[in-house]
């Protein structure tokens, strides 16, 4: 079924959490003098247990084999963190904005609220810029907070609004993302209408400050699309919005868009990664772009070798209103027989798509938030997981101390494991391919080459062009295995099947959740290095 990202849902659950706590108040929670401690996902929980040792409550919002990007917690969770005395996330926007709202709307004020991304890097933990290059033959068009909002109070619980508000063109314009089960979340749809009485909310996305999401842009006709937005920021949940910019985006869709009426001259963005853009601080809507845009200085409308265009360096903050989007004929995709596409029309329609490019739903901050793939950087957790520990029970400080000597002791003997493990696998052969973007710090750390492969549109049958560039990858790079985690397994057909094809063998790999066999942080990390010395040696 088509779902809508609404973003009453947290408000719901924050609601609930003042319900429940009111219901449960009798039980005098004080009788168990035990520290409770909460965390956002099952690997930090782990960490915590070690730390913690036996007379601490250690719990996680997100379940030991959930995805912490997609996550919808509960009332238990709720409640878990309304008697938590410590909470400890990862951050770095690595959870999905509900799993951190419902954290900092409920915890207790007087408990400590500590994000270990950030803060290990005190203890030298090494972060690593999140770069995305995905290639794919048109423009790669996300939505975007920037700025810091801090002349307003923003916390990572703020929300930044972007709202579509009329479409002027010759068909149906869908923003959508395809989440991890292929089912598609729709952003805005001109389809069905736009309700102002409502303030737009079946046609607005929601983002946490200073994040970005993927999204596909479906047109169903070919012709030129003017599109009116506007934006808002609520600092607190609940709290009234503030306005901030509107602006007006045009697309030229199956069309020269160097010949847009009135808009002679305009810049066209037409490949790479760019991003329409809420900017906190100057409020106002931009379309920030890392690539080449081409201006028609000279000849605007004539043939491309006669345009005089001039490229302008990486990094733009473009105008939309003098911006004009290029969605060529070779966009032309295939509506998906999956159920929840009829927005878009009958199975097999062509539309022009511009894929959001990477699967699922997939929020996230300027810096790669999975740490913990080097197994130094997850000692720095510890380390700031036990100064935590001790300071809200100093009492217990010693037994902190010496759990935490031991587990480093043992993460010290994992760090030299992982490390030996894949050094006896041939530099030539040290290349992993996979799904999810997760693997950075594991590359860094252990010399591993992220070869890595994005399925352009995981809702639809991957194209002929699609299977082409995979598999020359894969042969070109002459490996002998792909990677998949083992919960994400049943979703990537395409790489699977290119494997199979290829007489390659597909082999499991473990980022931020566990399964049946691999139940600690420590099997993860000598879990991966056995699987890649097995399956590339």
């Amino acid at each position: 079924m088509t779902s809508r990202w609404r973003p009453a849902a947290v408000g719901m659950i924050a609601a609930g959490a003042l319900i429940l706590t009111g219901c449960v108040s009798d039980t005098d929670p004080a009788d168990d003098d035990r520290l409770r401690v909460v965390t956002t996902t099952g690997i930090l929980a782990d960490l915590a247990r070690n730390v913690a040792g036996d007379g601490v409550e250690v719990t996680s919002i997100v379940p030991p084999t959930g995805d912490p990007h997609s996550y919808d917690p509960t009332l238990r969770d709720v409640r878990d963190v309304v008697y938590a005395d410590v909470a400890f996330s990862n951050y770095l926007l690595l959870e999905d904005h509900a799993v951190v709202t419902t954290l900092d709307a409920n915890l207790p004020d007087e408990a400590p609220n500590i994000s270990l991304a950030e803060s290990a890097t005190k203890y030298a933990a090494e972060v690593i810029p999140l770069v995305e290059n995905v290639n794919l033959d048109t423009i790669w068009l996300g939505l975007r907070v920037s700025g810091t909002g801090a002349e307003v109070g923003t916390t990572r619980a703020s929300e930044a609004r972007l709202r579509v508000t009329g479409v002027d063109g010759p068909g149906r314009l869908a923003g959508y993302l395809t989440e991890t089960f292929g089912q598609p979340r729709i952003y805005f749809d001109s389809g069905d209408g736009f309700d102002a009485a409502d303030g737009y909310a079946r046609d607005t996305a929601t983002l946490p400050t200073d994040a970005h999401t993927h999204m596909s842009w479906a047109f169903t006709e070919p012709g030129i699309y003017r599109i009116a937005m506007e934006s808002d920021l609520v600092v607190e949940p609940g709290g009234d919005p503030r306005p901030l910019g509107e602006a007006s985006m045009t697309f030229a869709v199956g069309v020269d868009p160097y010949s847009v009426p009135g808009m002679e001259g305009a810049r066209v963005v037409d490949g790479g990664h760019a991003d329409v853009t809420v900017d906190l601080d100057d409020g106002a809507i931009v379309l920030q772009t890392d690539t080449p845009v081409s201006e028609a200085v000279d000849g605007a409308g004539e043939g491309p070798g006669d345009r005089g265009d001039v490229e302008h360096p990486h990094t733009q903050v473009l105008d939309p209103a003098e911006t004009v989007v290029s969605v060529p004929n070779k966009a032309l995709a295939s509506v998906p027989a999956q159920p929840g596409f009829g927005f878009l029309g009958r199975p097999g329609d062509q539309v022009y798509l511009l894929p959001q490019a990477v699967l699922g739903k997939h929020v996230h901050g300027e810096i790669d938030p999975h740490l913990w793939q080097d197994v130094r950087n997850a000692q720095a957790y510890v380390e700031v997981i036990r100064d935590t520990l001790i300071a809200a029970s100093p009492d217990r400080a010693a037994e902190f101390r010496a759990n935490a000597e031991a587990y480093l002791a043992e993460l010290r003997e994992t760090d030299a494991y992982v490390e030996s493990t894949i050094a006896q696998i041939p530099l030539s052969r040290r290349h992993l391919v996979t799904t999810h973007d997760a693997f950075a710090y594991l590359g860094e750390a252990y010399d591993v080459d992220i070869a890595g492969f994005v399925t352009p549109n995981p809702a639809s049958e991957p194209s002929v062009a699609d299977r082409i560039k995979l598999t020359r990858t894969v042969q070109s790079l002459d490996v002998p295995a792909v990677f998949l985690e083992p919960n994400l397994a049943a979703r990537s057909t395409v790489l699977t099947e290119v494997a199979r094809e290829n007489d390659l063998q597909v082999c499991p790999i473990y980022s931020d959740a566990f399964d049946d066999r691999v139940t600690t942080y420590v099997d993860l990390m000598r879990a991966n290095a056995d699987s890649l010395r097995r399956c590339l040696t």
